[in-house]
């Protein structure tokens, strides 16, 4: 095949808006001998991609930033010193943040997160470093693939933590967003008990019929913790998978059993920051941030991901073509989804 020496790309020329997010033609920068290029198929969006757009997350931004950090797409070029590791035509995934390899974060690595710190995958072409890169399971799309850089392995990075979910655990997930509905997957393939919310009963039917054990309306059940702790027998839940912040922490706090695990990933409930001290320590409970995962646990989860194919595979709610990707942030804006929103790209 003839090697491209262009990419079409979205960029921000400014935040703020959705409305502002451009596309345009660039020139490709030579291929570095350690790197690969990468040509892109398929792009999945996060919520941390809106509110970039928006002009509501804090960082530091390249100048005009390309978005995104979730891709899945095919190698097409292989530099002379990039190693044995990869092949042409190898199905991969790029990591989150390309510095995060095994362990904790750190500052510097933050500094490479796809989308954010450093330049995103919103683009037909991308060079990546080989060590940031993880073989797709065999049996998903690109399409399917693209949900797992970030919404699934934040997901499997809090459900498999320093005290990892296991067999006749209950977990309970809020909403039906792409971290919460790859975390009640990961869970049921763990064989654990899953509780779901959602503020629509469509919804929840269909985390019902993706296996949740119990849902809960939480416009029509406010006060959610009171069935969560019906249901566990007043015991609480093991796992949390905390994505609405302020709004919902403090319900979580009195959802989690003693010495429970409530893991923050997310704020898409906005609301007041709420009083932790005092019930932390009364539930004796861990509260512990999620920044994605690593590499290494990226190959882990795979590997997790082939052995329950049947229970594991990404629900997707809609996928836009790449001219769309506008509408794609919208719908994404509205909540309408259960799952991920996806772009194709190729």
């Amino acid at each position: 095949m003839a090697l491209p020496t262009t990419t079409k790309h979205y960029f921000w020329p400014k935040f703020g808006a959705l409305a502002n997010i451009s596309s345009k033609e660039s020139k490709l920068p030579p291929l570095k001998s350690h790197e690969v290029l990468v040509k892109i198929h398929a792009v999945s969006l996060q919520y941390r991609d809106l509110i970039v757009g928006l002009n509501k997350y804090h960082g530091d931004f390249p100048e005009e930033l390309v978005p995104c950090s979730d891709m899945a797409g095919e190698v097409i070029v292989i530099g002379d010193e990039a190693g044995s590791q990869w092949k042409i035509g190898d199905r991969v995934c790029a990591n989150f943040a390309a510095d995060h390899i095994a362990g904790d974060t750190s500052p510097e690595i933050q500094k490479t997160a796809h989308g954010g710190a450093a330049h995103g995958v919103l683009t037909q072409y991308k060079a990546f470093r080989p060590y940031s890169l993880v073989q797709i399971p065999d049996h998903l799309s690109f399409e399917e693939a693209s949900t797992l850089p970030c919404a699934a392995l934040t997901a499997y990075n809090a459900l498999m933590g320093p005290v990892p979910v296991k067999s006749g655990d209950t977990v309970l997930v809020l909403g039906t967003g792409g971290v919460s509905i790859h975390g009640l997957q990961l869970a049921l393939a763990s064989g654990a008990q899953v509780i779901a919310t959602s503020s629509s009963d469509e919804k929840l039917k269909i985390a019902t019929k993706l296996g949740a054990h119990h849902v809960i309306n939480y416009k029509t059940t406010p006060n959610w913790h009171e069935e969560v702790l019906k249901l566990t027998g007043g015991r609480g839940v093991d796992h949390i998978l905390e994505v609405g912040g302020s709004d919902s922490l403090d319900k979580s706090l009195k959802a989690v059993r003693i010495a429970g695990w409530i893991h923050t990933i997310g704020f898409v409930g906005g609301g007041t920051p709420t009083e932790v001290v005092f019930p932390t320590i009364r539930k004796a409970c861990f509260i512990r941030g999620i920044q994605i995962g690593s590499v290494a646990q990226f190959k882990d989860m795979n590997r997790l991901l082939s052995l329950h194919p049947e229970v594991t595979r990404p629900v997707i709610d809609k996928v836009f073509p790449f001219e769309e990707a506008l509408k794609a942030y919208e719908y994404l804006e509205s909540q309408a989804h259960v799952g991920k929103v996806v772009i194709k790209v190729a």
